[in-house]
């Protein structure tokens, strides 16, 4: 078995899905470069902005919600970091990129950005008042 998990195109690691903080952890930990200081701050204000948080692992990117379901996810791409906001085109003001799914917005997080950590929360704390997408 390999000592560190195989990154997939775009640099996005290869993650055993699985239940729980371990192997998101595991997902951050293997995120290449800049990208891992992006996941391990997402996860901070993710974890801090949802009370009981639910993490897991599926499709190679980590997912957080609540015992309702997920309403949020990020995955590696080779220029950014796409945080998937499930229900985004409900939330005010809605996260900037489209979808493809009418109910779907996303967040692009490049290696010089910022996070907002005041939007990403409102918009957390929002999502967690919509549907939640369930697998």
């Amino acid at each position: 078995m390999p000592e560190h998990p195989r990154l997939l195109s775009g640099g996005n690691p290869q993650i055993a899905k699985g239940d729980g903080d371990a192997p998101v952890q595991a997902y951050i930990a293997a995120m290449p470069g800049w990208k891992r200081d992006v996941g391990r701050r997402l996860d901070e204000i993710i974890t801090a902005s949802i009370p009981g948080v639910k993490k897991a692992v599926r499709w190679n990117s980590p997912f957080y919600g609540t015992q309702n379901g997920y309403v949020v996810s990020y995955h590696c791409f080779t220029r950014y970091v796409k945080v998937s906001f499930f229900y985004g085109a409900s939330l005010r003001p809605q996260p900037p990129g489209a979808s493809k799914q009418p109910d779907v917005r996303y967040l692009d997080i490049h290696e010089d950005d910022t996070i907002d950590q005041a939007q990403l929360s409102d918009w957390l704390r929002q999502a967690l008042t919509l549907p939640a997408w369930a697998f």
